[in-house]
C-alpha cells in the first residue's frame, strides 16, 4: 500500500515538474511583453491566428499567448497570474482536470487556456453550474477577451434562437451544462439546417467540474412533448377500422404483424375521412393511426396478447401469460386497443429527446475542468471522461487547522455543542462559516441562534444572486453564516479587517456528507491564499451517515472506551477515519450507479449518432436525396420478398408481395400475380426495383425546379424518422424501466438492453424504411411542400 500511495504523490511531482517547465517558458516573455504598447500587444491576436492558419498548433503557440492572456490581464483587469497559475492554464489546455484549491483563482487560470484555443476560431465553451456565474464570468473576463480582440457570447434560458446563435457563433461562449445539453437536443429536432443554434462541439472548460460531471451525472436531460395524437383520432379511426372486411378491404400478413389496406380500402378510407389522396404527405399522423387501429382490430386479440380489467387495457406477457403491470404498448398502439375496447383513452406525454451529462460532454473533441476537489474521483473521471486529475500546487502554503471530527451519542447534544462553539467564537468576533447538509437543519439552527440572539444569515441553494453578495460578507468581524453544503461554490470568502489576527475563518460541520468531496469542499473556504483559518466537523451516531453506516463499529469502539451519558464526546482521528471509510463505500454505490446510468445510455448513444448524423445529412443535402430514398425502397423490397419466399416455390407467397406492391408502391393496374409467375426471388426484386425507378423519374419530371423535389424528398424522410424516433425512445425508456425484473431470472439485465435494444432498432429502421417508400411511392407533389 505505501508503495503505491509512493507512486501515486511522486507521478503527482513529476507531472508538477513538467507542467512548472512549461510555465517558466511563459514566463520568460513577461518582461518583453511589458515594454509592448497595447497597441502591440492586442496585435499579437491576429498575429497569432495567422501562424495557426499556417500550420503552427496550439501547443507551439502555448509560452507566447499564455504570456499576452497574462500581460493583458494585468492591463485590464489588474490582476497577474502566478506561476501555478500558468501551470494549471495548462492542465486545461491539455484536456484534464486542475485540482485547485478555494481562492486560487480559477476564474482567472481559466483566461489563458481559453484564449489560446479560441485562437483556432472554433469556439470555446466555458461551463458554469448556474446562469448567475455564467453572466458574472463573462462580464468580468470578457473584458479581458474583448481588449485582445476575441469575441464573447452568453447563452442563457430566455434567449431566443437568433440570441442563442450568435452567442454560439462567439470565439468564447460562457453558458450552463443544462442549456448546452438541451440546445444540442432541440438543434437535433430541427427541420431546417438554418434554425440550428450550435456549432459543432470543439473545447469546453467546466468550472466546478465534479458538480457537473460527477453530481449531476445521474440525472438525464429529457425533452418531452404531448404524444401526437388526440383521443378524437383514436376513436375515429377506431370506427372505421370496424367497417372493414378482411380480404376485400384489408390483407393481412400475421408473420411480420401488418394489416394493409387493398385498393377498395384506400377508397373507402378517403371517402370516410373526406380526403382525394389518403397517402399525402399531409396526412402522415392519420395514417400512422389508422395503421395502428388496424393492428388493434384484427391482429391483437384481447384475452391472449391484452386483457381489460378496471377501465384499462393491461398488456400480457407472451411467455410467461402474466399480466405486465405499467408496461404500455408504445406507438399509439396502447390508445388504439384503448379505442377497440371502449375504454378510458390515456394520452401519453411522450420522450421526443434525450441524454446524459456524460454522454454531452464526450462529444467533445476536447474537454478540461477544474475544481477545488476532484482526487476523490480521479478514477471515475479516468474511466468515463479519459481526463487525469492534476493537483496544482498552491500559491502559498495552507495554514488552516483542521480539527479531528468530535462525536456526541444524540443529535440533540451535538446541536447543543455546535451552538455553544458559536456563542464562544461569536463572543471573540471570529467570523463563522456553518456547514448543513439539509437546509432543514439550516433552518433549525438558525432557529436555535434565534433564541440566543446571535445575528446570523441564512443561506439556502435557493437564491444565486443574493448568494455571492453574502458568501463575500461572510468573512467580515463578527459574521456568521450557516449555508447548506452546495452553497457558495464559485464565490471567495475574503477576510475583513482585523480577522487574521483573531484566527480567520473558522468553518463548522454540523454532520459529514456522503461525499468527502463536499466536504473538503467547505474545509477549503477557509484558509485561502496563506490566510489563517479553522475547521471541524461535530457528528453524532444519530446522523444519516452513521445511522447507514459503521455505527456499530463505532458504539462498540464506545463502550470499549467506556463513554456513557448524554454529554459523552469523543474527539479522535480514528472516529475521522471510521468515518471516511464509511464514505468511501458510499461513493463506491454512487459511482456504480452512474457508471450503470451511462452503460444503459450508451445503447441510446449509438442509436442517436446514427439517427442525428443521417438525420444530419438529409438536412445538409445542397442537390437531391436520391441516394438516401431509393436504397430505403431497394432494402424494403427485399425484406418484403425474402421473408415471403422461403421454402419450395409452390409455398411462396406472391400474394402478399402483390398487396404490399399495391399498397406501397403502385396502382393495382401496374401489376398483376401474372407478372409474378415462374420469376425467381431476385428477378421479383428487380422488377418492384424498376417500378420504383419509374416512379421516382415521373415524380422529377413533375417538378421542373429541383429544389422542390429535395424539400419533398426531405420532408418524406423527416417527417417519417422524427415519427418513428420519439416513439422509439419511448419504448426504449419503457424497456429500460421494466428489464431489471430480468435479473431475478438469472439473466443480466444490461445483455438483455442491449439485446432488445439493438433488435427494437432493427425494427424501428424497417419501419421508417417501409413508412418512407410507402410515402414517397403513393404522396402526390404538391408544387409548395413545407417540412
Amino acid at each position: 500500500m505505501a508503495n503505491i500511495l509512493r507512486t501515486w504523490v511522486e507521478s503527482d511531482t513529476r507531472e508538477q515538474k513538467r507542467l512548472s517547465k512549461i510555465a517558466d517558458k511563459v514566463g520568460s516573455y513577461a518582461e518583453e511583453y511589458r515594454q509592448l504598447s497595447d497597441e502591440e500587444l492586442q496585435a499579437k491576436t491576429p498575429a497569432f491566428k495567422k501562424r495557426y492558419q499556417n500550420g503552427e498548433t496550439l501547443d507551439d503557440l502555448l509560452p507566447e499567448a499564455f504570456a499576452v492572456a497574462r500581460e493583458g490581464a494585468k492591463r485590464v483587469l489588474g490582476l497577474y497570474p502566478f506561476h501555478v497559475q500558468i501551470m494549471g492554464g495548462i492542465v486545461l489546455h491539455e484536456g484534464n482536470i486542475a485540482e485547485m484549491k478555494t481562492g486560487e483563482g480559477k476564474t482567472l487560470t481559466a483566461t489563458m487556456p481559453v484564449y489560446l484555443n479560441a485562437l483556432a476560431g472554433e469556439g470555446v465553451h466555458v461551463v458554469t453550474v448556474n446562469e448567475y456565474l455564467s453572466q458574472r464570468d463573462a462580464t468580468e473576463m470578457g473584458e479581458l477577451y474583448n481588449w485582445l480582440g476575441l469575441t464573447v457570447g452568453v447563452n442563457t434560458t430566455e434567449k431566443d434562437a437568433d440570441e442563442k446563435r450568435e452567442a454560439y457563433a462567439a470565439d468564447i461562449t460562457y453558458s450552463t451544462n443544462g442549456e448546452i445539453g438541451f440546445d444540442y437536443l432541440r438543434d437535433n429536432m430541427v427541420a431546417y439546417k438554418e434554425q440550428m443554434v450550435q456549432r459543432p462541439l470543439n473545447f469546453a472548460i467546466v468550472d466546478e467540474v465534479d458538480s457537473i460531471l460527477i453530481d449531476e451525472a445521474r440525472t438525464p436531460l429529457i425533452i418531452s412533448g404531448q404524444s401526437s395524437g388526440t383521443s378524437d383520432l383514436y376513436q375515429r379511426t377506431d370506427r372505421f377500422a370496424k367497417t372493414l372486411h378482411e380480404g376485400d378491404d384489408f390483407k393481412l400478413d400475421l408473420e411480420t404483424k401488418t394489416v394493409s389496406l387493398t385498393d377498395q380500402g384506400i377508397e373507402k378510407a378517403e371517402k370516410y375521412f373526406n380526403l382525394k389522396n389518403l397517402y399525402d404527405t399531409d396526412n402522415t399522423a392519420l395514417t400512422h393511426h389508422l395503421d395502428q387501429a388496424l393492428r388493434a382490430n384484427f391482429i391483437m386479440l384481447r384475452d391472449k396478447d391484452y386483457v381489460v380489467q378496471d377501465d384499462e387495457v393491461k398488456i400480457v406477457d407472451s411467455f410467461t401469460g402474466r399480466i405486465m403491470e405499467g408496461r404500455r404498448f408504445s406507438d399509439g398502439l396502447h390508445q388504439a386497443l384503448e379505442a377497440k375496447e371502449g375504454v378510458t383513452i390515456n394520452e401519453e406525454s411522450k420522450t421526443m429527446a434525450t441524454i446524459t451529462y456524460q454522454n454531452l460532454f464526450r462529444m467533445y473533441k476536447k474537454l478540461a475542468g477544474m475544481t477545488g476537489t476532484a482526487k476523490t474521483e480521479a478514477e471515475e473521471f479516468r474511466e468515463i471522461y479519459n481526463m487525469e486529475v492534476i493537483s496544482v500546487p498552491t500559491n502559498k502554503p495552507v495554514v488552516r487547522v483542521d480539527h479531528p471530527d468530535v462525536l456526541y451519542p444524540t443529535l440533540e447534544a451535538k446541536f447543543e455543542a455546535v451552538v455553544n462553539k458559536i456563542k464562544e467564537l461569536h463572543k471573540k468576533g471570529q467570523p463563522m462559516l456553518v456547514g448543513t447538509v439539509a437546509v432543514e437543519t439550516s433552518e433549525y439552527l438558525s432557529q436555535r441562534l434565534d433564541e440566543e440572539k446571535i445575528p446570523h444569515v441564512v443561506l439556502n441553494a435557493k437564491n444565486h444572486a443574493k448568494e455571492a453578495e453574502i458568501v463575500a460578507n461572510a468573512g467580515q468581524r463578527g459574521a456568521v453564516t450557516i449555508a447548506t453544503n452546495m452553497a457558495g461554490r464559485g464565490t471567495d470568502i475574503k477576510l475583513g479587517p482585523g480577522v487574521v489576527e483573531l484566527g480567520g475563518l473558522a468553518v463548522i460541520g454540523t454532520e459529514r456528507h456522503e461525499s468527502r468531496r463536499i466536504d473538503n469542499q467547505l474545509r477549503g473556504r477557509s484558509g485561502r491564499q496563506g490566510d489563517p483559518g479553522l475547521s471541524q466537523f461535530y457528528l453524532s451516531l444519530e446522523d444519516d451517515l452513521m445511522r447507514r453506516f459503521g455505527s456499530e463499529k463505532i458504539k462498540n469502539f464506545l463502550e470499549h472506551l467506556n463513554v456513557e451519558g448524554e454529554d459523552a464526546v469523543i474527539r479522535s482521528r480514528m472516529i475521522t477515519k471510521q468515518v471516511e471509510s464509511a464514505q468511501k463505500r458510499v461513493e463506491g454505490n454512487n459511482y456504480d450507479s452512474r457508471k450503470n446510468v451511462l452503460q444503459y445510455d450508451d445503447v441510446m448513444r449509438q442509436q442517436r449518432e446514427v439517427i442525428y448524423g443521417e438525420r444530419r445529412e438529409v438536412i445538409d443535402e445542397q442537390k437531391d436525396l436520391k441516394w438516401v430514398i431509393m436504397p430505403m425502397i431497394e432494402r424494403t423490397i427485399n425484406r418484403i420478398v425474402d421473408l415471403h419466399t422461403q421454402g419450395e416455390k409452390e409455398d411462396w407467397d406472391l400474394q402478399t408481395i402483390l398487396d404490399f406492391a399495391i399498397s406501397a408502391m403502385v396502382s393495382p393496374d401496374q401489376i398483376s400475380l401474372e407478372d409474378f409467375q415462374g420469376k425467381s426471388a431476385d428477378e421479383i426484386k428487380s422488377m418492384l426495383m424498376g417500378l420504383a425507378n419509374k416512379e421516382y423519374k415521373e415524380k422529377q419530371e413533375q417538378l421542373y425546379d429541383e429544389s422542390q423535389m429535395l424539400e419533398f424528398e426531405k420532408v418524406v424522410i423527416l417527417r417519417v424518422v422524427d415519427s418513428h424516433w420519439t416513439d422509439h425512445i419511448d419504448i426504449m425508456d419503457q424497456l429500460r424501466q421494466s428489464i431489471g425484473l430480468r435479473g431475478y431470472g438469472q439473466q443480466n439485465p444490461l445483455v438483455e438492453y442491449q439485446r432488445e435494444g439493438y433488435k427494437m432498432f432493427e425494427e424501428m429502421i424497417a419501419d421508417i424504411e417501409y413508412d418512407a417508400t410507402r410515402l414517397f411511392m403513393k404522396a402526390e407533389i404538391r408544387q409548395n411542400m413545407q417540412r
